[in-house]
């Protein structure tokens, strides 16, 4: 079987020099990227044939019809790996990061997600145009099948886990006559489905969207639903109208439609798209246990109060007073979107590997203790830990863990300051020496207590080799 490097190689001439695994989040693929000096490739090893296939014969297709995705180079034979252009590491999503977290968009902010959605109905439309659907996979089309299958997701995954109590046979009643009300409108434009900020990059200024693989025939309702409400977007209303009209003027060039009843079916696809979302976050969160999704739900769920507050879903009774419901729960209503922050601190053994962040954030701080002078080298501390009296006064006796110790709190308390301006909920610091007993015990614990008292912060202290956890409430 071929590999990434053999590919990069028959595609370069040259040998591969690196090959690093690149950051995903929900996807089962796996990014590297392959280079031999200014020559850099994307390489892509998935686990279905089928998707990957789907995603090569899109790309060549979309390439055809001048549309802004990476380009293909090589497959193996199975189409089981593949290279493709190396857009590099700026998401859309992380473009308008700070007006995200602010709600207030710059203009350079704003001038990408309008040129984005100028550009989205090019992709429906002329996309479509000469598309062999049959390579769609899971499926050619948005159909009733798909719509179900989605609805079950949100059911199965999001609603049951969270406890709320209804009657299942009148749910699905309802299930049936939204499916029908989606299934009633034009269907024949490409339907990304996934279409949202993660899955656009930006390379020199430019737009270049990624990851359609799942895309399949259906209406344009769903890409703009996905896109202006995606869960952590924070759009807001006056520049999410401002978006969509940015993106009916570019779709009135490549189609006739009638603008009061695009609206009224655009609110049918936010419920669904969000019903599907909520769906995926409850699996990916309840059921795989990846955090940063259930972190996205209070997003999600603020999106649906919203919506229903403006729209009318009388004719799904059922659903729309089990969706009110649902919003009432505690546990989706007392995540605020501005909660205080969490500063979470590791002592831990190098022999035992680094901490993994609980929060989803990817890590924070990890500061090294085995340079400071080590008491487990004496046999009368080897039953003691950093916690003890005895092992305190050697370690500040000695003095080189003070001096280590304030040198790190310059970092950390720098970075304290800027997360509660900013609005950050989670900060992960991490102490690590050769056993994780006396040394990072030591620093880990002063560090908490500090902390503590002079921001009023909450910290968790969890000293993971010694099974001793402590938590600091904020003040």
């Amino acid at each position: 079987m071929a590999t990434l490097k053999e590919l990069f190689e028959q595609a370069t001439n040259k040998k591969a020099e690196s090959e690093v695994q690149m950051a995903v989040s929900g996807s089962n693929r796996k990014y590297y990227r392959l280079q031999s000096g200014n020559e850099s490739l994307v390489g892509v090893v998935g686990t279905s044939k089928e998707e990957n296939t789907a995603f090569i014969e899109m790309t060549k297709h979309f390439t055809r019809k001048g549309l802004p995705v990476p380009k293909f180079i090589l497959s193996s034979e199975d189409n089981l790996l593949y290279l493709q252009e190396d857009l590099g590491d700026t998401l859309l999503f992380d473009y308008v990061k700070k007006g995200r977290q602010t709600r207030l968009f710059s203009s350079n902010e704003k001038a990408m997600l309008h040129r984005v959605m100028e550009i989205l109905p090019k992709f429906q439309v002329i996309g479509a145009q000469d598309f062999d659907f049959s390579i769609c996979y899971p499926q050619p089309k948005f159909n009733k099948r798909s719509v179900l299958w989605d609805l079950n997701y949100f059911k199965y995954c999001f609603l049951k886990p969270g406890g709320l109590d209804f009657q299942e046979n009148v749910l699905e009643d309802d299930f049936e006559k939204l499916a029908d009300a989606l299934l009633a409108v034009p269907s024949e434009s490409f339907m990304y489905r996934d279409f949202q900020s993660r899955n656009v990059m930006i390379k020199d200024n430019e737009p270049f969207f990624i990851d359609y693989q799942g895309g399949r025939k259906g209406p344009v309702f769903y890409d703009v639903a996905s896109f202006l409400w995606q869960a952590k977007a924070q759009y807001g209303e006056e520049l999410r109208e401002e978006l969509l009209q940015t993106y009916l003027q570019s779709l009135g060039k490549y189609m006739d439609f009638d603008e009061d009843e695009f609206r009224s079916n655009l609110k049918l696809f936010v419920l669904f798209r969000l019903l599907q979302v909520l769906g995926a976050y409850g699996f990916r969160g309840y059921f795989e246990k990846k955090p940063h999704f259930l972190q996205s739900i209070p997003y999600a769920m603020e999106n649906l109060r919203e919506l229903m507050a403006v729209s009318d879903f009388s004719a799904f009774p059922y659903l729309l007073r089990v969706l009110r419901d649902l919003s009432e729960l505690k546990q989706y209503k007392e995540v605020e979107l501005d909660r205080p922050l969490v500063v979470t601190i590791y002592s831990f053994s190098y022999k035992k590997g680094i901490p993994n962040d609980a929060s989803g954030n990817g890590g924070g701080y990890v500061f090294d203790c085995r340079a400071v002078n080590n008491p487990g080298k004496y046999e009368r501390f080897y039953n003691l830990t950093g916690l003890d009296e005895p092992v305190i006064q050697f370690l500040e006796e000695d003095g080189e863990i003070l001096k280590f110790m304030r040198n790190s709190l310059s970092l950390v308390e720098a970075s304290v300051k800027r997360y509660i301006e900013r609005k950050f909920t989670n900060l992960m610091i991490c102490y690590g020496c050769t056993g994780g007993q006396h040394r990072s015990v030591y620093v880990s614990q002063k560090v908490a207590e500090h902390l503590n008292q002079k921001f009023g912060i909450e910290v968790h202290l969890i000293h993971r080799e010694q099974n001793i956890e402590q938590t600091f409430p904020g003040k």
